[in-house]
């Protein structure tokens, strides 16, 4: 591969699906690991960025560029994520099983809304600095 194949700053647009972006959040919130936006050389002018679950950050010696799914959903949406950790403090079993439930019914109505919510572009992080790229919506 070619050196210019591995430069990420040739990037002019990432093509994201909503879901890819939802379920990278959620797997971050939920999860031990982390779930990232993935983009994979050789780069072009317009790339698929792809769901990634790591629990080792690969990107240093694959070249790939990591883009935190936060940043492709505005930030009131982000910000808008339901908690769970609060509620269960003190419940009992029965009750623990009901706060479960609402929490994933809760989920599922953030997931509704924040897969209308993707960002029209994101910075990313290149070892020439940062680099402003648009973002695209699949489906």
């Amino acid at each position: 591969m070619e050196e210019a194949d591995r430069d990420p700053t040739t990037i002019r647009s990432l093509a994201i699906s909503p879901d890819d972006a939802v379920d990278a959040f959620v797997y971050g919130r939920e999860n031990p690991g982390e779930g990232v936006l993935r983009v994979t050389p050789p780069f072009h002018g317009r790339m698929r960025a792809r769901i990634h679950v790591y629990h080792v950050d690969d990107a240093p010696a694959t070249g790939a560029v990591h883009v935190a799914p936060a940043e492709v959903l505005e930030d009131d949406v982000v910000a808008a994520y339901p908690s769970l950790e609060d509620e269960l403090e003190d419940a009992d079993d029965a009750e623990t099983e009901r706060i479960r439930e609402r929490h994933a019914e809760a989920v599922e109505a953030w997931r509704d809304r924040a897969r209308t919510a993707l960002v029209d572009s994101v910075t990313l992080e290149t070892d020439a600095g940062t680099h402003r790229v648009d973002v695209k919506s699949l489906g």
